[in-house]
């Protein structure tokens, strides 16, 4: 279950982030998962939920997870698109091959709500 380790990372740099701003706490935690990264979106709540004890900051914090769709960048035609429903080899517009996924595939710390 590599959710864990993706967790314990993100818990550290969210540790991080609270230090250096001289933070008390953190409220919040948004992070975005491509629905093509690979992460299991309970598993990543659930060790969330286990490993959030483990730091004075994110003690009492809520996850909010925001699903991002992959997009599609086509050298072709120029477009981003979202593509129809999973070929991620072709260009939605022109049916091109040459295109490349842009988003979808990462997992992002997108925001943090802290308290001083």
């Amino acid at each position: 279950m590599h959710e864990y380790s993706v967790v314990t990372a993100l818990l550290e740099q969210c540790d991080h982030y609270a230090l250096d701003s001289g933070a008390s706490k953190i409220e919040k935690i948004v992070v975005g998962i491509g629905e093509h990264s690979g992460i299991e979106v309970a598993l990543l709540q659930s060790a969330f939920e286990t490993f959030k004890e483990e730091s004075i900051y994110t003690k009492h914090a809520h996850l909010e997870i925001q699903i991002q769709p992959i997009m599609l960048a086509c050298s072709s035609c120029g477009t981003t698109s979202a593509p129809k429903q999973q070929d991620y080899a072709t260009c939605p517009q022109c049916a091109s091959k040459s295109v490349q996924i842009t988003q979808g595939r990462d997992m992002l710390l997108l925001r943090l709500e802290m308290l001083e």
